[in-house]
């Protein structure tokens, strides 16, 4: 009886938090975009409705975001609310069935390219199964549903971390490659002695590779002082050059000192110029917040994982920093 009694409290516990974390996460974009930023809206990052009419896909992700937050702070649900919660939830487990169905399309064409075996809206479609077995066995005694309150409080700040992370190595991993004007490859540490880090010369191969295989026609560095004479974009060109880059193809944003930074300038880059389709590369981790950002200022572009030649010794720390640089860009627009 005990080891029922936990096991059902685990799950309406897990699946009421994970309720709360979508359904917080889908209407706080609607809110988002409604009052504060036109671009706000990222419900992308977890479930594509874009095969579906705007109105329609936005209208059953707000019903049903509605209906998991009703349902995970008050989980005794009339049969109404019930079926209609059950249904809703259906619906969008079904949309990212179909997103992971069109992801592994892509990668069996070659249309992308995947570093990582699953994509995240398969991860997503996971955890909303979850959230329709909790649905079924919510009730029992006291004991019971006071355990899952604890659980469910204690999942949504564990998901706000793995969820970032998913996107990471989800997004991140996926090589979005095709032929495009020029990739914005985002600078990282120079040593004092003027040469660049493992990192940076990561980012900037895999950028001189894009050019050399005739996909962009301009490569753009950006990145911010070093802690010698050499900054980072100085140390970029010269690499790049060193790797048959002709200097004429090259641009330098030597203020490009964080990522807010570098999607400011070239910005404005692009539209004093002749380029409108963008690669922007560096290290996965980076790619979702980068993807983000020019998101925001209303610009499309396409990620390139750079190509690590050295394990990242400090691969736990970024993750780390990586994870709270995300939330941090994520709810900028609101304070701003």
């Amino acid at each position: 009886m005990t080891g029922k009694l936990g096991g059902g409290a685990v799950i309406a516990g897990v699946g009421r938090g994970l309720a709360l974390f979508f359904s917080g996460f889908g209407l706080l974009n609607f809110l988002g975009a409604l009052l504060f930023h036109a671009n706000f809206n990222l419900n992308i990052w977890w479930i594509d409705f874009r095969p579906l009419p705007p109105a329609l896909g936005n209208l059953i992700l707000f019903v049903a975001s509605a209906l998991l937050a009703w349902y995970a702070v008050r989980p005794c649900m009339s049969r109404w609310r019930k079926r209609g919660t059950v249904v809703a939830t259906g619906a969008l487990l079904l949309m990212t069935v179909f997103d992971a169905a069109s992801f592994f399309g892509l990668v069996a064409l070659g249309e992308i390219g995947s570093g990582f075996p699953l994509p995240l809206s398969l991860l997503v479609a996971a955890a909303l199964v979850m959230v329709l077995v909790a649905i079924g066995r919510e009730g029992g005694d006291p004991i019971r549903r006071r355990l899952a309150w604890w659980l469910a409080a204690l999942t949504v700040p564990v998901v706000a971390v793995l969820f970032p992370l998913a996107q990471m190595y989800c997004f991140g991993k996926t090589d979005y490659r095709r032929p495009a004007d020029a990739a914005v490859v985002f600078g990282a540490a120079v040593r004092s002695n003027g040469k660049p880090s493992h990192a940076l010369a990561d980012r900037v191969r895999t950028g001189c590779k894009l050019y050399g295989e005739g996909l962009v026609k301009k490569l753009i560095f950006s990145g911010g002082p070093g802690p010698g004479k050499v900054d980072e974009v100085a140390a970029m060109k010269a690499l790049a050059m060193k790797h048959g880059v002709r200097e004429e193809d090259i641009v330098l944003d030597p203020a490009g000192i964080n990522t807010q930074a570098t999607v400011n300038n070239t910005t404005s880059m692009f539209s004093a110029t002749d380029i409108k389709k963008v690669l922007a590369v560096s290290h996965f981790y980076h790619l979702p917040r980068i993807k983000m950002t020019y998101g925001r200022a209303g610009v499309n572009v396409y990620t390139v994982p750079a190509d690590q030649q050295f394990v990242l010794l400090k691969l736990p720390w970024f993750l780390a920093r990586e994870v709270a640089a995300l939330w941090v860009y994520y709810l900028r627009p609101m304070v701003e």
